[in-house]
């Protein structure tokens, strides 16, 4: 695991060369970069145009650029993990807080509006994504990139990151507005997950009705039984603790139960080929609702706490990662054959994004705006706009899927496999940067 300047640091007999040491350094250098992350953003916090994201971005970016001068070209990290390592410990604590914390009596007030977009918005903006893919992507040079890849191509870019537009929107100036995009982004990415995973069981090199017909079926079947089982897991958790009273003699352990549980239904849901994205999403709004109720007030404050620090890590921790990841020269020397082919596809997949986030957003809300009654539940064009332009953001989940189908232990060798790679980093860097422009939309 200890790779990048801890090699270089060995090399020059700064270091011992026991692996064992080696990583212990790395570690320390990590935590070390997350603390100057957290105190960076507590720096900026009164600053609307950069958020923790964008400060983990550029503390990734120059980290990078020290690495690469210390190892003389060689390498930009610190750690280089697998892909395995983002599904199994960073995205579960970043999902199941995004469920946990939602405000439930505006998401369920907005739930049909919320499930246009997260659900059947996710599906015209994967099919877009999918077939622009295939029509242009198809004929030009990029490696042995078949239609499966198109397909998770689409699955990848049509999971959107809506923190950082969250950051500049209030939830108590624009209400309606702040429930829709955060609840069409934690729905959208459980969706992008589905879909994901649904594509990985068939052989799409020869599509036809019937492939079609069995890929929808098994997108129908991994997204209900995802939700069944994180409910069921959350009211199972709801149960033991009411009927068990833990409270009375530790809250630790109720804590703690409430921590395992939420992490079992993720694996459960992984070892069953479900979605566990899906499962802890669910898990935890159930949790919110009725285990959050059950435990006592100092387990209340400590778990609301306990899990939004363990996703402001993982997401942080995620962002320095890509940060350094963007200058990995090993990626970059296999998608660079030709100057600015990786840029040019990266700017082809943003257009692809907007095109397919178009394409859903404003007929969805014309539908939507026509069950609505009070004009005040209705959504205006300048919100429409805003809702549009936050999904352009990338982040956490498409960064994870993308590693998952692209990478192998954190490398690649293969050309195409190398310019996804690169274009997803782009893309996310890029939207990052401007996703605090959605206010000149308010």
């Amino acid at each position: 695991m200890g790779l990048g300047v801890v090699a270089e640091l060995v090399r020059l007999g700064v270091l011992s060369s026991t692996s064992d040491h080696s990583s212990v350094v790395s570690i320390n250098l990590f935590v070390a970069l997350l603390c100057a992350c957290i105190v960076l953003g507590h720096l900026l916090e009164e600053n609307r145009w950069v958020n923790e994201s964008i400060t983990a971005l550029i503390i990734g970016l120059c980290t990078g650029v020290v690495i690469l001068l210390t190892t003389k070209g060689k390498s930009s990290h610190i750690l280089v993990f697998s892909e395995d390592f983002f599904f199994i410990y960073l995205l579960p604590p970043i999902i199941f807080n995004a469920g946990f914390q939602v405000k439930k009596k505006q998401f369920f007030r907005n739930f049909m509006t919320i499930t246009l977009f997260g659900a059947v918005g996710t599906m015209i903006s994967f099919f877009t994504i999918s077939l622009g893919a295939i029509a242009i992507f198809s004929r030009m040079n990029i490696g042995t990139l078949d239609v499966g890849d198109f397909l998770a191509i689409g699955a990848i870019f049509s999971a959107t990151d809506s923190v950082c537009t969250l950051q500049v929107l209030h939830q108590d100036e624009t209400p309606l507005l702040y429930s829709l995009v955060f609840g069409e982004g934690v729905v959208n990415d459980a969706t992008s997950v589905v879909l994901f995973n649904a594509l990985q069981n068939f052989d799409l090199n020869h599509i036809d009705v019937t492939v079609v017909l069995n890929f929808l079926g098994n997108f129908c079947y991994l997204f209900l039984s995802s939700t069944l089982l994180g409910v069921f897991s959350g009211l199972l958790s709801a149960y033991i603790i009411k009927k068990l009273y833990i409270g009375r003699h530790s809250t630790d352990r109720e804590v703690a139960l409430m921590m395992l549980m939420a992490y079992l239904s993720y694996m459960l849901a992984e070892l069953l080929d479900l979605s566990g994205i899906l499962t802890v999403f669910f898990c935890g709004i159930v949790m919110s609702h009725y285990t959050w109720h059950n435990v006592t007030e100092s387990s209340r404050v400590t778990t609301k706490h306990a899990f939004a620090t363990l996703s402001f890590i993982a997401e942080t921790f995620l962002f320095l990662y890509v940060g350094m990841d963007a200058l990995d020269i090993e990626k970059w020397e296999f998608a660079s054959d030709i100057p600015g082919k990786s840029i040019g596809i990266s700017s082809i997949l943003l257009g692809l994004v907007l095109v397919g986030r178009a394409a859903f957003v404003f007929p969805l809300s014309f539908l939507s705006n026509l069950t609505k009654k009070s004009p005040l539940e209705k959504i205006t064009l300048r919100q429409q706009v805003v809702i549009w332009w936050a999904g352009l953001m990338r982040g956490a989940v498409s960064i994870a899927l993308a590693y998952n189908k692209f990478t192998r232990s954190g490398h690649t060798q293969l050309h195409g496999n190398a310019i996804m790679i690169t274009s997803t980093i782009t893309v996310v860097l890029f939207s990052t940067m401007v996703s605090h422009l959605v206010p000149i939309f308010l």
